[in-house]
């Protein structure tokens, strides 16, 4: 478990934007660790764990993207029944809000990861470590 950076990329919501992104990241050698989009009517929000994050969020600013970059945890766990609960105690035991996670992982996976945007990220993974 670590902090690292994430990067929220506002983009305009219609079909081969995202097929822009990914490429993009691809041609700078740039890994894509974890993902997810939200939208709204008129634009999306991309966001993203990569690699190399300062490179990504200068290509994107080259391009004239709005990126927010924001301390996140990647937390590896059991895949099993009660995992994400564990960490939601734990966090909350320490008064920390989850703004946001998202993960997935193959059903015969051993383990997944976990993304977590938490109102304190630093106090969190020291919760988290306890």
């Amino acid at each position: 478990m670590h902090l690292t950076k994430q990067l929220a990329i506002f983009l305009d919501n219609r079909p081969g934007t995202l097929a822009m992104v990914c490429d993009t990241l691809s041609q700078a050698k740039i890994n894509i660790f974890a993902i997810t989009t939200s939208d709204t009517i008129d634009h999306s929000v991309v966001r993203m764990v990569v690699s190399d994050p300062r490179k990504a969020l200068l290509l994107f600013e080259e391009h004239g993207a709005l990126v927010v970059d924001d301390d996140v945890l990647l937390v590896e766990g059991d895949n099993a029944p009660g995992s994400l609960a564990k960490i939601c105690k734990k966090l909350s035991a320490a008064k920390i809000n989850i703004e946001y996670c998202y993960c997935a992982t193959s059903p015969d996976a051993k383990k997944g990861l976990l993304v977590l945007r938490t109102s304190n990220a630093k106090k969190a993974l020291k919760a988290l470590n306890t």
